[in-house]
């Protein structure tokens, strides 16, 4: 079973920027893509930002041009730079892994909260 571990969120001012990383552990394992998600009170998860094994990037609308997405397969891990922060920003954070170990996973971080003031 693979596990992932964020770390990185925390409170900070509109405008300001935050980094969140995530990785990987738990035995021999390929990855092919990773995510990261958000979910805000009372509303659904949303995907921001998904990156494929050969580093082809989504973006959500939303975060287009304020936040990048990269990792390092070497490690496994990814991260989430975001700049210009926004109050709509605010929301659990969760990393998200697809691939095949034994068997084909698909796993979840337990989430980070990145809260923006205004």
């Amino acid at each position: 079973q693979v596990q992932l571990v964020e770390s990185g969120g925390g409170l900070v001012q509109a405008g300001r920027s935050l980094r969140l990383s995530c990785a990987a552990s738990g035995g021999t394992f390929r990855i092919n893509a990773m995510a990261w998600y958000r979910q805000a009170p009372g509303k659904q998860r949303e995907l921001v930002a998904h990156i494929s094994s050969d580093g082809t990037t989504f973006y959500a609308d939303s975060v287009k041009g304020r936040f990048t997405i990269s990792r390092d397969n070497a490690k496994n891990t990814v991260a989430l730079q975001m700049n210009s922060l926004k109050p709509e920003d605010t929301a659990v954070y969760y990393c998200n892994a697809a691939g095949r170990g034994v068997t084909s996973f698909n796993s979840w971080g337990q989430g980070t909260q990145v809260t923006v003031s205004s």
